[in-house]
């Protein structure tokens, strides 16, 4: 009879012995689980900011106005958009603001390269005559409105017109400035963009909606910028900073 018992126990310890109990992980999964979507966006916005923080502090302004740290933020963001959307070339490197949330006897343009991490150009840049007197205030994408019209913009080619020596804008915000090709939305040289008018009249001429620059300056700057670069018109209109794609980061795109 004790061997019997001895013989049922043995194979008890011996059949147990090759049994593993399932371990239950869903708890342990739901709780370590990561989003990598938002962990992305957040890596790729701070890293957009520190970039354009550190190109910003490394810009020689010291000959120049200084450019509001926030506009310039904003314009490298949307172009660095544009070169990752295939819209300009990955090569780029001139970006021109105008910000035009300044006085129109400043110089309010600004042609920078940031490969070599200079300004090129700082020059008055005037608006629309139906956006302002001497500070813009309203802006249209409509024809014949004479306003100008916010956002980014390609520059295209060149020709000759009516005012001189042109550069051909490509407006690439919808709603806000695509319609400046059938507008004729250009840049060109003016001679009411100068100095000694903006001293005379406490603001320089106006355009029909143009971005028109002094005359003499005109063509060293359409030059240097025409064919494929960034031009970017600021203003601190709400609507469309919250709107336009360019400058839409990952995390609220």
């Amino acid at each position: 009879m004790n061997k019997f018992f001895l013989t049922l126990i043995s194979v008890f310890l011996v059949s147990t012995s090759f049994y593993k109990p399932e371990l239950k992980t869903n708890n342990i999964e739901k709780y370590v689980k990561v989003e990598p979507t938002k962990l992305k966006s957040k890596i790729e916005k701070k890293s957009s900011a520190i970039l354009a923080e550190e190109l910003y502090k490394s810009i020689g302004f010291e000959n120049f106005n200084k450019l509001n740290f926030e506009v310039f933020y904003k314009a490298y963001l949307g172009f660095e958009k544009l070169k990752k959307a295939g819209e300009l070339p990955l090569e780029s490197h001139l970006l021109t603001v105008c910000d035009f949330s300044l006085s129109s006897v400043e110089k309010r343009l600004w042609v920078i390269d940031v490969a070599q991490k200079q300004v090129l150009f700082n020059s008055l840049v005037a608006h629309g005559k139906n956006t302002g007197e001497e500070f813009a205030q309203k802006f249209s994408n409509t024809e014949s409105s004479y306003q100008t019209s916010l956002g980014f913009y390609i520059t295209e080619g060149t020709y000759q017109g009516n005012n001189g020596y042109s550069l051909k804008l490509l407006g690439m915000d919808s709603g806000y400035n695509d319609a400046a090709l059938k507008r004729a939305i250009v840049m060109h040289g003016a001679d009411y963009v100068n100095e000694n008018f903006a001293r005379s009249q406490h603001r320089i001429g106006r355009s029909w909606g143009c971005p028109a620059v002094p005359r003499e300056l005109a063509t060293p700057i359409i030059n240097t910028i025409k064919g494929k670069n960034c031009l970017f018109i600021y203003y601190p209109d709400h609507q469309y900073l919250s709107s336009s794609k360019w400058l839409k980061t990952d995390e609220n795109s």
